[in-house]
C-alpha cells in the first residue's frame, strides 16, 4: 500500500518562504512520479510540480515556475517543495501525489498535470500565505 504523508504548512506572510516534505512509502517501482497539487477554497484542484523518478524530468505551472523547486531525496523516500517569494494566491491545502501506471506519460515541460491521474493521494498540508 502507497502512502504518502506531508509535512511543512504553516502561516507565513507574503514574500516568505515554506518546505514542504512528502514521505513515501510502499512505492513498488523505481520508475513513478511523484509531486504536488494545491487547492484553494472554492477551487479545483491544481497540479503545482512534479517529478519522473528514473530521468528527473519536472513540471511547474505557470503560476509558481521561478519561485517553487521540486527535489527529491531518494536515500528518504522524501519529495521537497521549496515555496519562496510566496504570495496570498499561493493559500491552499498541498497535496502530495504519486503514479506509477502512468509514469512514462507524465510529468513533463507544458504538459499540465490532471487529478484523476495520479493514484494515491497524501492527506493535504494547509499553506496560508498572508498579506
Amino acid at each position: 500500500e502507497v502512502q504518502l504523508v506531508e509535512s511543512g504548512g504553516r502561516s507565513v506572510q507574503t514574500g516568505g518562504s515554506l518546505r514542504l516534505s512528502c514521505v513515501a512509502s510502499g512505492l513498488a517501482s523505481d520508475d513513478y512520479i511523484i509531486g504536488w497539487f494545491r487547492q484553494a477554497p472554492g477551487k479545483e484542484r491544481e497540479g503545482v510540480s512534479c517529478s519522473r523518478s528514473v530521468d528527473n524530468s519536472t513540471f511547474y505551472s505557470e503560476s509558481v515556475k521561478g519561485r517553487f523547486t521540486i527535489s527529491r531525496a531518494k536515500s528518504k523516500n522524501t519529495v521537497y517543495l521549496q515555496m519562496n517569494s510566496l504570495k496570498p494566491e499561493d493559500t491552499a491545502l498541498y497535496y502530495c501525489v504519486a503514479d506509477i501506471r502512468r509514469a512514462h506519460l507524465l510529468c513533463s515541460a507544458g504538459r499540465v498535470p490532471q487529478p484523476y491521474e495520479f493514484d494515491h493521494w497524501g492527506q493535504g498540508t494547509q499553506v496560508t500565505v498572508s498579506s
